[in-house]
């Protein structure tokens, strides 16, 4: 897999509308986060959400993890980092958020599974457009 292409990263400025009453960022709020941080990362490999449509597959979350460490504060900047650690059966993307500080704030990760438009039926093994994506077809 080239480095350079498994990895991606954003920054955003926490909202107003992302906190809770005591002004920490609500905890499912962080999912909106890593979505910014996958589709960087989707794009980044050429699969973003259009090219995964168009080359006929889904890849809905199946599953998903969080640790969180600290609180995120309003108007924070922080910095979500997206890396995809599994790709051959399943898509596992692992996240991390730092805080303005550059402290890591949460840990997380996704699985997603691909599924055939067409049929509807789960693939237990990723498609080859993945791979490609990737730069591993073949492997």
């Amino acid at each position: 897999m080239n480095d350079n292409l498994q990895a991606a990263e954003v920054a955003i400025t926490v909202s107003f509308h992302d906190c809770d009453p005591m002004g920490v960022v609500w905890h499912g709020h962080y999912f909106r986060f890593f979505e910014k941080a996958r589709e960087a990362l989707l794009r980044q490999i050429g699969y973003g959400y259009a090219e995964m449509a168009a080359s006929g597959y889904v890849w809905p979350v199946v599953d998903a993890q969080v640790k969180y460490r600290q609180p995120l504060r309003c108007e924070e900047v922080i910095r979500v980092s997206a890396r995809i650690t599994e790709y051959e059966n399943r898509l596992r993307i692992d996240y991390e958020v730092k805080n303005a500080a550059g402290q890591v704030a949460t840990r997380a990760h996704t699985l997603q599974v691909a599924v055939h438009q067409a049929t509807q039926e789960m693939c237990f093994v990723s498609p080859d457009v993945l791979l490609e994506k990737l730069g591993v077809k073949g492997c």
